[in-house]
């Protein structure tokens, strides 16, 4: 029988379920409470236990750490999971090694983890110069971790739900200051640099089209209509570093859909730049013996996918060359949003060529244009002439 706790929270009761799951060297019972929102929810939780039990799942939940039950979901759970990206896996086993594994925390009983404990923490990687973001991350995959403790039973709730990430009064001005973009006389120093080189498709088309390092990598022929002229964003390329249980690390070049929903995208090819895709793409054809739609269009001389290391090397160099601060390969995404935005295109028609997936994101643009007016793509065209 199921009974009702004093136990609530947003105006929530909670049901209680007490199982006898053992019993003490000395007879004594073992006893363990389970919890849920409603009375099925409760008893599910205490049965789906006690058959576990059965399969042998230990006893001493109580001495169980953070560092041993989060191992436990991330390399067990987590990454046999086919809905979760190697990139998000990597992402998450990174966060897990560096704040988590050797951290103070990492020791902390999973069952009586507080809220406190772990804003203590943050506020601590804050005052060393974690910044908000970082910490946020850190917040959301415990949450997620210990969402599944909870389903486990081992807590009956989420201690990262009552913790405040700590703000840095800095961090949006040095947001902002990393949006670096290219002039006018910039852009025709590097175009006339790179004509009829082996870097001008690449380098136009990331100024032409705002497509991401890896989206562009990830670019075959197919996507791409001549006719139309536009290119079919369905996936992007990514080198990643996956850490075994023991810290062992594998590089691995994965081919995954792109960032978010929103990145699967049909993009306007400028005019003034199809003459340079059909020259490069005849030049290509000559490269391999079965050239055809599904061949990359950006390889090395030996016809092997362009890395992103090569792509940065290539760029520095193109820089250098150029005389011109360094800026990321990515300023050049930087360059075509605002390109758009000081011309007139509305905030929510740039979003969506950018594959954002919230307008908010596209917003940190705003700060630089004195306002906005109208037209879209044709407006990159002077960058091209």
């Amino acid at each position: 029988m199921a009974k009702k706790t004093n136990y609530s929270k947003n105006g929530i009761d909670y049901y209680r379920v007490t199982r006898t799951i053992g019993k003490k060297a000395d007879g004594t019972p073992i006893k363990k409470e389970f919890y849920g929102s409603c009375k099925n929810e409760a008893e599910e939780k205490a049965d789906e236990y006690m058959n576990k039990l059965k399969n042998g799942l230990s006893l001493d939940f109580e001495s169980v750490t953070i560092n041993d039950l989060m191992s436990t979901w991330l390399f067990d759970i987590l990454n046999v999971s086919d809905k979760l990206k190697p990139s998000t896996f990597a992402r998450y086993e990174g966060i897990y090694r560096i704040y988590v594994k050797t951290s103070e925390i990492a020791n902390l009983k999973v069952y009586n983890t507080k809220s406190i404990q772990l804003q203590l923490y943050y506020n601590k990687l804050a005052e060393n110069g974690k910044s908000s973001s970082q910490i946020k991350m850190l917040n959301k995959v415990l949450k997620m971790f210990f969402n599944y403790a909870y389903n486990e039973g081992y807590i009956i709730k989420n201690p990262c739900n009552s913790v405040t990430i700590p703000g840095n009064k800095t961090e949006k001005i040095k947001k902002e200051r990393e949006i670096e973009y290219f002039s006018e006389q910039e852009i025709r120093i590097i175009k006339e640099y790179i004509k009829n080189t082996k870097n001008e498709a690449l380098i136009l088309l990331a100024l032409g089209t705002g497509l991401r390092q890896g989206e562009l990598l990830a670019l075959r022929w197919k996507n791409i209509d001549l006719k139309k002229q536009t290119i079919k964003v369905e996936e992007s390329v990514k080198k990643v570093d996956i850490f075994d249980r023991e810290g062992n690390k594998t590089s691995k070049t994965i081919f995954q859909t792109p960032k978010t929903q929103n990145s699967i995208r049909t993009v306007p090819i400028p005019t003034s730049l199809i003459h340079v895709l059909e020259d490069f793409k005849e030049k290509e054809s000559k490269k391999y013996n079965n050239f055809d739609d599904d061949c990359f269009l950006f390889t090395n001389d030996d016809c092997e996918l362009l890395t992103s290391k090569a792509v940065f090397s290539r760029w520095k160099t193109i820089l250098k060359n150029c005389n011109i601060k360094y800026k990321k390969f990515h300023s050049l995404r930087h360059t075509y949003a605002t390109t758009l935005l000081l011309n007139g295109v509305d905030l929510k028609t740039v979003s969506t060529l950018l594959g954002h997936y919230d307008i908010s994101i596209t917003q940190i643009y705003t700060h630089i244009l004195p306002e906005q007016k109208e037209n879209a793509v044709d407006k990159l065209n002077y960058l091209f002439e």
